[in-house]
């Protein structure tokens, strides 16, 4: 597949002047730059993220509402239920939540619901509230969902049992009728971030019962470790707020983790330091595959257990449905491919929408993102749950999927989602409309160049300065995640030494030089392009380390190359 090369410009002056205070790389300084941290002061915070710098929460909308609710529950006694989404950042949220609650209140008044992905769908759920009114729950504190159940809200409070929702998905116009909605995304909230997960609106809330209850930072900065696989499975902005979560919650997972952390990493037999590219790949996969195989609530029961023993137990149960959900999204996906490959009336399309109704439901938005690396455009990957059709869509980046998707609600009975991703429901019958609509909506809003993949590349960058203090000092951006990308370089003029091959038919060894300097490297999936190393080339990359027979080495990691003609 053709990639488009994007290069990113610099303001010169800038780099300059950052590069005379800060003493480092013309490129990594030009990165800086290019990213907002254009001076001394500002970069000394991006490298050393404080924990002083997160905003009060009482400047969330309805933060003072939700604190006073939970406070006079606690002095009538009331009995809390802790709602929670069943993936990462619905289960992370709600472990966080009950943890600290069960902390500060009576344990016995206090529990948790994860709904079940197939016999209550996403979010908050009929079944949940009226499992509250039979255990005589009076609040409910959903996370990570609510803000676009309004029905249900409202059915809860004609049965006495009153919401309190923390959620970051885009409200709708009406909102519902709860005692609070904390949402930076809302209209009217001031707060200053807007793009924390469901677990880090979460952490608000526990931060202000704890200033309000005069409770140490230590009972709740215990939690940032959740909050950090939150952040990083949730694909959110890794900017602002959850750049500094992420960094302290990333040094917890590697000095104590949660206990159910701990046992999730020796299962997954990670030896070095976690990074957040570790516990995208890892950890967040076997925590996703609760909810998506079986029943997410033991993701929870994982990360409140304290024992060890117990948590391991946990921790091989998710591992378990892991391997499981791996087997079934890999028979999915080549099964979808085929269809596609088989149809050209598919293949001509800016969309694909496929519906199988014995597909497995937990494993369509994985399946979605699957076929978009072959076929790159806005993908639906629906299957059949009873009487109604559901599934995940994901987009291709620039697209507004939500608002495609909104423009064909007339055939939805539900939907909702970010600008990347979406889920929806609706009837069976009602699919081929949908389908086609979709198809003509998309064509008529994607610009053409947004279905050709773009390799964003942040600075030209010479071998000469590839050395190891340029390493760490890479190292040091971390975490990486949206909008702080790991560092993409390009390279010109190179030329291969001879001893670049293709391995496993489809892999390149390279081993290429510029001047008179020599770099390893590996690129993925490029071996069709192998014939262009018998001329000058460029080559975009990122740098990673590699260890062979304890010597330690820089090496290139290709993702794309082209000639320099």
């Amino acid at each position: 597949m053709n990639k488009r090369w994007k290069i990113l410009q610099t303001d010169k002056q800038k780099t300059e002047t950052l590069q005379q205070s800060l003493k480092i790389n013309y490129a990594l300084c030009s990165i800086l730059v290019q990213r907002g941290f254009d001076n001394f002061d500002k970069a000394k915070l991006y490298f050393r993220p404080q924990l002083s710098s997160l905003h009060n929460p009482f400047l969330m909308k309805d933060m003072h509402k939700a604190v006073y609710r939970i406070i006079n529950a606690f002095e009538k006694k009331e009995k809390i239920l802790i709602f929670g989404d069943y993936d990462v950042d619905g289960t992370t949220a709600v472990a966080c939540m009950y943890k600290f609650l069960c902390h500060i209140y009576e344990p016995a008044l206090l529990d948790f619901y994860i709904p079940h992905r197939y016999k209550e769908g996403y979010g908050v759920s009929k079944i949940g509230i009226d499992f509250a009114k039979e255990n005589k729950f009076s609040l409910i504190i959903s996370l990570d969902c609510g803000i676009k159940s309004i029905d249900l809200v409202a059915y809860a409070k004609e049965i006495g049992i009153e919401f309190i929702i923390c959620d970051h998905h885009l409200p709708d116009e009406q909102i519902p009728a709860a005692v609070a909605i904390l949402n930076p995304k809302q209209k009217e909230c001031q707060y200053p971030y807007k793009e924390l997960c469901g677990c880090g609106v979460g952490f608000k809330l526990i931060t202000a019962l704890a200033q309000e209850c005069n409770i140490d930072e230590a009972h709740y900065h215990c939690y940032l470790d959740l909050v950090a696989i939150a952040i990083a499975a949730d694909i959110v902005p890794m900017t602002g707020e959850n750049k500094i979560l992420a960094y302290y919650g990333l040094e917890k997972i590697n000095k104590f983790p949660n206990t159910g952390v701990k046992a999730l990493i020796f299962l997954s037999s990670i030896l070095k330091k976690l990074t957040i590219t570790n516990v995208v790949f890892i950890i967040a996969p076997r925590v996703n595959a609760a909810g998506r195989m079986d029943d997410a609530k033991k993701a929870v029961q994982l990360f409140i257990e304290d024992d060890y023993t117990k948590a391991l137990e946990f921790a091989e149960m998710l591992h378990t449905d892991n391997a499981e959900r791996k087997v079934t999204d890999i028979s999915i996906t080549s099964e979808a491919l085929e269809i596609i490959n088989t149809d050209i009336s598919l293949q001509n399309k800016k969309t694909t929408v496929l519906f199988r109704e014995y597909w497995h439901k937990g494993v369509v938005g994985i399946v979605a993102s699957r076929l978009i690396e072959t076929y790159y455009r806005p993908t639906i990957i629906l299957t059949q749950s009873g009487d109604i059709a559901s599934g995940s869509a994901r987009s291709v980046p620039g697209f507004n999927l939500h608002d495609a998707i909104d423009a064909c609600k007339e055939y939805l009975l539900v939907y909702g989602g970010h600008f990347a991703a979406a889920g929806l429901s609706l009837l069976p019958e009602n699919i081929e409309a949908f389908t086609n609509k979709f198809e003509e909506v998309v064509s008529k809003t994607i610009p053409e160049h947004l279905l050709i993949p773009e390799i964003i590349i942040d600075t030209e960058i010479y071998f000469s300065d590839l050395t190891k203090n340029f390493y760490q000092i890479i190292g040091q951006m971390e975490p990486f995640g949206p909008e702080n990308m790991k560092p993409i370089f390009i390279a010109k003029n190179l030329r291969d030494n001879g001893k670049s091959k293709i391995v496993k038919e489809k892999h390149i060894r390279f081993v290429v030089k510029q001047n008179n300097l020599t770099f390893n490297g590996i690129g993925f999936n490029l071996a069709e392009k192998f014939s262009l190393l018998k001329k000058s080339f460029d080559l975009v990359f990122s740098l990673d380390e590699n260890e062979y027979n304890g010597n330690v080495s820089l090496q290139l990691i290709v993702i794309d190359l082209r000639s320099s003609d």
